[in-house]
């Protein structure tokens, strides 16, 4: 056995095989929410969710949304704000957890320090590790900075690669990884936000609830990129100040980032404006709704890319580059940078659309949509079980 080895007569519970999940952002508690209320309906898996503290208290209200509530929770140390810091405190903590608390397999989600941090303390203790979202690359390593780098060095430690769609699964044949250790599951942000979307608002914020049922045409914005911070920030803001003018009738509403720095240098250029929500992060369940009201957003999120597709919501990407291709190429997406005038015209085109202000109210979930079908949660479940020889993967 290896040195590092965990003991494996303590990685079952009650006949249950126990699959650790890393949750420490909000994005990740968001896809991987599906995962776990499907290992915990499979029979054979117990879910140990873990949250590392990378985005705090929020990670916890997200899950509660979907009736998850941590089973771990660690707390990470914080000085210069590096991401060398933060990635080693990450490690430190996750190394530790799994050492104490054995688990058959650990489940990592898309391109955080978490994700990579949990990828690589399982590794290091020999724990098979399955990566979801896997697969996606935007060709630039510093660009998004960086989460291009975290998802390559995740998929070398990686067992099981759960890619999201066939685009995904081809850069990871590319990149050498064998055809078996990969399954297209579809993306689990569909899933969730479908799920969320769908239950009855129960945010006490009145400032949210009369947005979120309000009858005037929305456009949601957020940016919070780290290649985006300072001056490109500044100039989308600007952008979304010029467009708010332009269109008084239209509320543009802009959920700035948790990170107080961003934050203010989001709301500087847009207090006082009639026609701008200032929300600040706005929890997942209002926000879904507020998402699926809206008739545009931009954005420089790739979780938004991915969400707004499961509605038929235009977005429009604050960014150079995008590893979310098949939003692209579908033409619900669309690169515009993040030069003001830029931003400014591409929003104006979009409004000179004939079908750009659908009827007010919830839009439909969409029949089709390039990142999946609202079952990729139940896959990779399936997929785990496979890993472990329990259960065969799903067929469809």
């Amino acid at each position: 056995m290896h040195p590092d080895s965990i003991d494996e007569d303590r990685e079952e519970q009650n006949g249950r095989h126990r699959i650790a999940l890393v949750v420490g952002t909000r994005p990740e508690a968001v896809k991987l929410a599906p995962v776990a209320l499907a290992l915990s309906r499979s029979g054979w898996a117990e879910p140990v969710v873990i949250t590392t503290g990378q985005h705090g208290e929020v990670v916890r209200e997200t899950l509660s949304c979907f009736g998850l509530r941590p089973d771990i929770e660690l707390t990470v140390r914080r000085g210069s704000g590096s991401v060398a810091e933060l990635t080693g405190s990450l490690l430190s903590g996750l190394d530790t957890t799994f050492r104490s608390h054995p688990v058959g397999a650990v489940v990592v989600q898309g391109d955080t320090s978490s994700a990579l941090a949990g990828a690589m303390a399982g590794f290091f203790s020999s724990i098979p590790v399955a990566h979801v979202e896997a697969g996606l690359r935007s060709g630039d390593l510093r660009s998004p900075f960086p989460e291009e780098a975290h998802r390559r060095m995740i998929a070398q430690v990686t067992e099981l690669h759960l890619a999201p769609t066939r685009a995904a699964r081809d850069n990871l044949l590319t990149e050498g990884v064998a055809a078996e250790r990969i399954r297209i599951t579809g993306n689990t942000v569909i899933d969730a936000v479908v799920e969320a979307s769908r239950r009855p608002s129960a945010s006490g914020d009145p400032v949210l609830r009369g947005i979120a049922e309000s009858g005037t045409p929305l456009v949601l914005v957020t940016a919070h990129r780290r290649e985006n911070w300072g001056e490109p920030i500044r100039r989308i803001s600007g952008a979304v100040a010029d467009l708010s003018r332009r269109y008084p009738d239209i509320t543009f509403v802009v959920a700035a980032h948790m990170n107080p720095s961003v934050r203010a240098a989001t709301e500087q250029s847009l207090h006082g404006i009639p026609n701008v929500r200032l929300t600040g992060p706005i929890p997942y369940g209002p926000f879904a709704r507020i998402l699926a009201r809206s008739m545009l957003t931009i954005t420089d999120s790739g979780g938004i890319q991915e969400e707004a597709a499961a509605f038929g919501v235009p977005v429009l990407v604050t960014r150079d580059n995008t590893e979310r291709i098949e939003g692209i190429a579908s033409g619900l997406a669309r690169l515009v940078g993040t030069e003001e005038s830029e931003i400014v015209a591409a929003v104006e085109k979009e409004f000179a659309r004939e079908d750009a202000f659908p009827p007010t109210g919830i839009r439909p979930v969409v029949p089709t949509n390039p990142y999946g079908d609202g079952r990729a949660g139940e896959r990779c479940a399936a997929a785990c079980g496979r890993l472990l020889g329990i259960r065969p993967f799903h067929t469809s």
